[in-house]
């Protein structure tokens, strides 16, 4: 009975579990079959070629209206998502950095930060003031101008301005799982270090990422616990961090090979 008891405390808890994910747009099948489960703690790193459904995933995971789940379940914290709201699925916990951030012209940006707090955390009393201070703290954290957090949301921000406006947004909403996707796209050098070396300070027992990506030089800052490989909807691999270098060096032809072989 004791032994029992040991087994289950050292067991990671799960704050993520998809399981046989098929999912369309328009009538087309592009997810067919995911399986995939993520604990408390734990970064993924998803690669794959272009098409395979890695955006897709996330879209589904975050609730996007134009894609149909058509078979399959994803649970987070326990609770089926299936069904929910994009912010329904934000007030538990989720998070969602876009491969292009969305510019919108006349939303100040400190204006949508505070506002967004107060959404995905209403039970917490925060004032403007206190906020404002988070904010430029943040800033400075990741090498942004203290005056973007005058501008418009992302109206006018350069490729790299826009990836770092989104991890600000991360590092002040706290999520319990972050899905970022394709974060290192168009950044420079100097640029992708900043943004990884925040995400890798938020690293604790209580957060959580699943970060998509072509490549592997995001993925030497943050050092995936796994790396999935995404091939015509499914998922083809699972390794360790050496998967990705692999990857590197062998390219993703011989997993498409594999599917094929599979069906």
């Amino acid at each position: 009975m004791q032994k029992n008891k040991v087994v289950t405390f050292l067991e990671k808890e799960k704050i993520l579990e998809i399981t046989d994910l098929h999912a369309s747009i328009d009538g087309k099948e592009i997810l067919r079959g995911i399986n995939l489960a993520v604990s408390k703690g734990e970064v993924h790193a998803i690669m794959g070629p272009n098409g395979s459904g890695k955006s897709t995933l996330a879209s589904i995971l975050m609730g996007h209206p134009k894609f149909e789940v058509t078979r399959g379940s994803i649970r987070f914290m326990g609770r089926e998502l299936n069904g929910l709201s994009a912010d329904e699925r934000a007030r538990l916990g989720l998070f969602l950095s876009f491969q292009y951030p969305f510019e919108i012209a006349g939303l100040g940006f400190t204006k949508f930060l505070f506002q967004s707090y107060k959404a995905v955390h209403p039970k917490e009393k925060t004032s403007l003031l206190e906020f404002n201070k988070k904010i430029q703290e943040t800033l400075s954290e990741l090498k942004i101008d203290p005056a973007f957090a005058k501008r418009e949301l992302n109206v006018g921000f350069s490729g790299g301005e826009k990836k770092r406006a989104e991890i600000a947004q991360l590092m002040l909403l706290k999520p319990k799982l972050a899905v970022l996707d394709e974060t290192d796209s168009g950044l420079d050098i100097d640029s992708l270090r900043v943004v990884s070396e925040a995400v890798e300070k938020l690293r604790n027992p209580e957060f959580s990422a699943v970060v998509i990506t072509h490549y592997k030089r995001i993925l030497n800052y943050l050092k995936p616990d796994f790396v999935h490989v995404l091939v015509d909807g499914k998922i083809a691999e699972s390794g360790s961090f050496e998967l990705a270098g692999h990857l590197e060096e062998k390219g993703y032809s011989w997993l498409a090979e594999k599917v094929v072989a599979v069906k």
